[in-house]
């Protein structure tokens, strides 16, 4: 029977011990890449099912009253979507409107499902001219021009 010596015995401990932490750390690191992709794909899964469409008539006056933005958006998505201010992001003119000056209402009450329409109410008076709203929900984006 060969004899270990007590140095060989002591290198064989350390590296057990090193590989016990790398594969540790690994495994940490296996289970954090693992939940962000998971939480990716619901937020493709969301981005790929929703679709919305502003329908409001650009030239009517119904659409800035002088101290209103009133926007009609469809959702021609698949998915029911929240119709709330805070789950809208919106600009118009290239400003950021906060969703305290928005309001949101599913026109016929009820969700936002595939084929309803919201009213979303900005309240910011606009001149005359050209101007610009862009529509944010889940990823999907969409640009309105219109004139007063």
């Amino acid at each position: 029977m060969a004899s270990v010596s007590a140095s060989t015995l002591v290198i064989f401990i350390a590296a057990v011990g090193i590989a016990v932490t790398v594969s540790g750390t690994m495994v940490e690191s296996v289970t954090d890449i693992s939940d962000s992709i998971d939480q990716r794909s619901v937020d493709v899964a969301k981005s790929i099912d929703t679709d919305v469409e502003v329908i409001s008539d650009a030239g009517s006056d119904a659409v800035s009253n002088g101290t209103h933005v009133t926007l009609l958006v469809k959702n021609t998505g698949e998915g029911t979507l929240p119709a709330s201010a805070e789950d809208l992001d919106l600009l118009l003119d290239g400003q950021y409107v906060a969703p305290s000056d928005v309001t949101v209402t599913v026109i016929g009450g009820g969700d936002w499902r595939e084929g309803a329409v919201v009213r979303v109410e900005i309240a910011r008076s606009l001149g005359a001219g050209e101007h610009r709203a862009v529509v944010i929900i889940n990823g999907e984006r969409e640009v309105f021009r219109f004139y007063t």
